[in-house]
């Protein structure tokens, strides 16, 4: 049940009213999407793992000097992911991939879960959890492996029998050029979305604004007011388990 302090009928109908009319739809999604199914967010008092943060844990330096504390940690969070579900964001954001003409679903989330919600469209920006790349970059493509857990920690890589290393973009490396590339041509919308995203990890979190210069209405859905909540055409602060099946609802008319 939507709490009427957080949402207003007014809103629903704004957004709703945007989105039948919409034919270019894109939607920007982050860890709060992934919340409601048990995904931690690795940010804050509560995401400590072992007392790392994850910005302890998920750099190229940290790995250098002890990987396999780093694939200790991401194999612990293969494990969390394994067992979690798509909950109703995730459904709501693949029927929305595959009902408007043309929907973009970018995410900044690596556990999979728009995958496994057959997410039409899907733009991983920064990786899987599921796929791994060779540390010493042998030349041989980037694999998937989804055993849990894992046959070896840290696993190698096929090819060369070096070290593995979780293909994620970790902090201090770029975005690749492809995923870049194709996020801002979804710039070019009717209506662009961000869904449970805290708009503070760039590039990903310029789309938006981006987004509104080439003439989208731009609607932030989060829990709480970020700092983007200022600068988007509608703020609609909530749960988006929540949010998003009663916004799917009003948009039948």
């Amino acid at each position: 049940m939507i709490h009427p302090d957080l949402v207003s009928d007014e809103q629903i109908d704004l957004l709703a009213a945007r989105l039948r009319r919409a034919s270019r739809v894109t939607i920007l999604t982050g860890a709060g999407v992934s919340a409601a199914s048990g995904v931690p967010t690795f940010r804050g008092s509560g995401g400590l793992w072992r007392q790392f943060r994850a910005e302890d844990l998920a750099t190229p330096d940290a790995f250098r000097r002890n990987p396999t504390l780093v694939w200790e940690w991401y194999a612990w969070r293969r494990e969390l992911v394994a067992a979690c579900r798509p909950n109703a964001a995730h459904d709501v954001i693949a029927g929305w991939s595959r009902a408007f003409d043309r929907c973009t679903v970018i995410t900044q989330n690596v556990d999979d879960l728009h995958v496994r919600a057959d997410t039409s469209n899907l733009i991983r920006v920064h990786g899987s959890l599921w796929d791994l790349s060779c540390w010493n970059a042998c030349g041989a493509a980037s694999w998937r492996d989804e055993t849990v857990p894992l046959s070896a920690v840290p696993p190698s890589c096929p090819a060369c029998g070096g070290l593995a290393r979780p293909a994620v973009v970790w902090f201090g490396e770029s975005l690749s050029v492809e995923a870049l590339t194709a996020a801002a041509e979804a710039c070019s919308c009717d209506v662009f979305l961000t869904v449970g995203t805290s708009a503070l990890v760039y590039p990903a979190a310029g789309l938006v604004h981006e987004a509104r210069r080439r003439g989208a209405f731009t609607v932030e859905i989060n829990l709480e007011p970020t700092p983007a909540s200022g600068e988007v055409d509608l703020a609609v602060h909530g749960p988006a388990d929540q949010l998003l099946p009663y916004i799917a609802r009003r948009l039948t008319p």
